[in-house]
């Protein structure tokens, strides 16, 4: 009798489920802590579509015991995860959101474990509450329970690959009858060996001239964060507050070597020290006025960072001369997120503003008299004030919901350089970007649903840059302060029938970025590597298959991403296709074990056409002791050492190869051990992650 009563509220559950919306209230804890304690043997589907969101059920599969929130992602549809960074197919990096929040830094992944997380939504069509460049939202829902006072967990991981890393995560927290405390200290060497070799050929003079070098990439770096803050919750209202402060240090060098055309080659070296230090604070007010269903909700953001590079590249052989440089930059942002959320036409209305005041300042020196004729010493600033509102309605009717939304901006950019406002690259922008979905479910088992957008996608500020670096004799790299921002309009369908999910993406893109290589000119041979704006139409299409068998959860993910560029005479057109097959399976004795398949064809990417990578396979094993307060994790990647990562460039009558051999194959051991895990109720979050991100 208890099964059958449990199955009537999952069934209640998820059909609740097939019909939320933004704004509808969430499913109540009490409902999910009850079902932990009892084991479904039923199938079903772990992912299933919910208007234009992938909505994966985490709490009572087997994808609660893989690990931590990294864990849990890497074995999700449409989402890759490669050294902890996120990235969503056809999307790239989403904004991330725990518990309504949004995520700061890598490490709240690795803080959270999988057996605390309720459900993962990826929302593939972000609406206008959020930055209009943000293309996908992975919000994360967890389950934790509150037990009042200390709360200690640390983790472990090391990592043997070419090099050895080492990261150690802590997280303290106290909790009251309304108040919380907490504090975060984390140290990560990270260490890696990336081999390869370049060729460049192209006509200089009436001649056709090759320019290769070989390369021996080192990447040591230290990286030490503290963060503090607090929440205070009391009845309906809550606020709070952090401070973040972060440090790196890298020594960087790359020992290989260079030649022109029939020449024998010379060894080069190069090494270049990155001492980097950032400054995050902010805080958050939140009230949810119950009489008259209304939430509001403010975040104030400030943040600087200074970052200092040091370059040097030397000929061991002496028959020529170092070539040195020196850049320094300094970043600034404030913020400011407020909304409201209420009640309007039987549905949800989310309205707000959402401002920000940028700043960058970059300054370039070159060393070397003789190189710095073409490639000169620089001082550039770059300064934006952002002001923008928005509004977003949401209603269910029926077998239909309906979601629509505008964006408005106004934006003044000022870029000067050397002292001097550059009218041409500096000016001012008043945008609007609407967004509409119409979803239509007939039955339980089907759901389809149509949506559009326009956004305006700014280059990230370290893309905006005149200034040049020297790569070697013959080779330049740099930024381009003339980009213009892109103008973005995304058609989406999405469509579900059982346990099978369809995504289909068609984007043209106005004014995009793209990088290119192409002749410089300068007193010798020179070639130069810098992003410039291009048009470029895109379909991204994905058939998804996921659901849980007893203690085994599949997923698999088939897909083709074709684009169509021309730029300079040559065509980009060749698609790529993609496919995943990943694997959880839990043991008796709380065993769990993963396996994952994945790979990919050939295919132009922008400008780059990359080679085939057709069978990559990763596997991991994951133990728990202690009554669950220690956890051994061992994860073993790439293991066939088949990951591919050679690609090529043809731009300009600049034809390039380039072959790289990264260290993917590795073994990880993490060692975790928690006592009195607690969820943090920390609901503030970052004012302008946009912003954030360009920086």
């Amino acid at each position: 009798m208890k099964k059958v009563i449990v199955s009537v509220l999952l069934a209640c559950a998820c059909s609740l489920g097939v019909r939320a919306q933004i704004g509808q209230v969430e499913m109540p804890d009490s409902l999910v802590r009850e079902l932990e304690e009892v084991v479904v043997n039923a199938n079903r589907s772990v992912t299933r579509l919910e208007g234009t969101s992938l909505v994966s059920t985490i709490a009572g599969t087997s994808l609660e015991n893989v690990g931590n929130a990294v864990d849990v992602l890497r074995q999700l549809p449409m989402i890759s995860v490669r050294d902890n960074a996120v990235e969503i197919a056809g999307k790239g990096a989403p904004e991330i959101f725990i518990d309504g929040r949004p995520m700061r830094d890598d490490r709240e992944l690795q803080s959270l474990q999988s057996d605390n997380i309720r459900r993962v939504e990826l929302v593939l069509a972000p609406g206008a509450q959020y930055d209009s460049s943000t293309r996908a939202v992975l919000k994360i829902f967890t389950r934790r329970k509150f037990v009042r006072g200390l709360s200690v967990r640390d983790e472990v991981n090391a990592d043997w690959r070419r090099r050895t890393s080492v990261n150690d995560v802590l997280d303290m927290s106290w909790h009251g009858s309304k108040l919380e405390l907490f504090a975060t200290g984390a140290y990560a060497h990270n260490n890696s060996l990336i081999k390869g070799s370049t060729v460049n050929r192209w006509e200089y003079q009436g001649k056709q001239m090759t320019v290769g070098s070989t390369q021996r990439n080192n990447y040591p770096v230290n990286i030490g964060q503290g963060k503090v803050g607090f929440n205070y919750v009391s009845g309906e209202h809550s606020f709070g507050g952090y401070y973040r402060y972060l440090s790196e240090h890298a020594d960087y060098s790359n020992h290989g070597s260079e030649w022109v055309d029939g020449e024998e080659p010379v060894a080069r070296n190069i090494d270049w020290e990155i001492v980097g230090r950032s400054h995050l604070a902010s805080v958050y007010y939140d009230c949810r006025l119950s009489k008259r269903d209304v939430h509001l909700h403010f975040d104030g953001t400030f943040r600087r960072s200074d970052s200092d590079n040091h370059s040097l590249t030397s000929y061991p052989d002496g028959m020529l001369s170092d070539v040195g440089s020196v850049q320094d930059k300094r970043s600034w942002l404030y913020a400011g997120k407020f909304y409201a959320e209420l009640p309007l036409w039987r549905g949800v209305l989310t309205a707000g503003t959402q401002d920000s005041y940028t700043s960058t300042s970059l300054g370039y020196v070159m060393e070397n008299e003789e190189v710095g004729s073409y490639i000169p010493s620089s001082h550039s600033d770059a300064a934006q004030t952002s002001v923008a509102a928005f509004a977003s309605w949401s209603r269910v009717l029926g077998k239909w919901n309906v979601t629509a939304g505008v964006r408005w901006e106004y934006v003044d950019y000022r870029y000067t350089l050397n002292g001097k406002r550059d009218d041409e690259i500096s000016r001012r922008d008043h945008l609007v970007t609407p967004d509409v979905a119409i979803g239509y479910s007939p039955v339980d088992d089907v759901e389809m649903t149509l949506s559009y957008k326009v956004s305006t996608v700014r280059p990230p500020y370290a893309q905006l840059t005149s200034g040049l670096t020297y790569v070697g004799r013959h080779e330049i790299e740099g930024g381009n302060p003339a980009l213009r921002d892109e103008r973005m309009h995304d058609v989406q369908l999405f469509g579900r029938w059982r346990d099978f999910m369809v995504q289909a993406d068609y984007v043209r893109s106005i004014d995009t970025y793209a990088f290119v290589k192409r002749p410089y000119d300068a007193p010798t041979p020179q070639l130069l590597m810098q992003p410039v704006n291009v048009d470029v139409s895109g379909l991204y299409a994905y058939l998804i298959w996921s659901r849980q068998v007893k203690r085994w959860t599949p997923n698999v993910t088939v897909g083709c991403n074709a684009q169509w560029l021309e730029l300079g005479g040559e065509r980009y057109n060749r698609p790529m296709w993609t496919y995943s097959f990943r694997n959880t399976l839990e043991l008796p004795h709380g065993w769990t074990i993963t396996a994952d398949v994945s790979g990919r064809s050939g295919g132009d990417m922008q400008t780059n056409r990359f080679a085939s990578s057709w069978f990559g396979m990763n596997a991991g094993v994951r133990k728990r002791f202690l009554n669950k307060a220690l956890t051994l994790k061992l994860d073993v990647t790439d293991i066939f050492n088949t990951e591919c990562n050679d690609w090529s460039m043809h731009t300009y009558n600049v034809d390039m190869r380039k072959t790289q051999s990264y260290d993917r194959r590795g073994i990880s051991l993490s060692v975790a051990y928690q006592f009195q895990p607690k969820k943090s109720r920390y609901k503030g979050g970052v004012a302008s992650q946009s912003e954030l991100n360009r920086m």
